[in-house]
């Protein structure tokens, strides 16, 4: 099956805090638009940009209810962000034992 092409990168998407709160929200429950707008001090139009954001970076999968767009949580391209802050790891680990060396050798 073959990927789903995105028009955003995710690491651009992420990028701002109000669409990682909503990322956050979602990864509670599934949520209208008027729900997570009350969440924010900013209007209905300006949440609704945020989520075509993450809905075009793959992060968010919207449905109809009724009259209203409901919003959930689609993680699987996080996995790219998770992959590239992986290769960064041995870097705190290194950090962390030289750390631990410091603090024992003033025991």
């Amino acid at each position: 099956m073959p990927a789903v092409e995105t028009k955003h990168d995710v690491f651009r998407a992420i990028a701002d805090p109000t669409r990682r709160r909503i990322l956050t929200l979602l990864t509670e429950k599934e949520m209208s638009i008027t729900s997570i707008t009350k969440r924010f001090p900013i209007t209905r139009t300006a949440v609704n940009k945020h989520l075509m954001i993450l809905t075009d970076a793959g992060l968010v999968a919207s449905r109809k209810s009724g009259r209203e767009m409901r919003f959930k949580l689609q993680p699987e391209p996080l996995k790219e962000v998770q992959q590239w802050v992986s290769m960064f790891e041995k870097y705190w680990d290194d950090k962390l034992s030289s750390l631990r060396q410091y603090v024992e050798s003033d025991e």
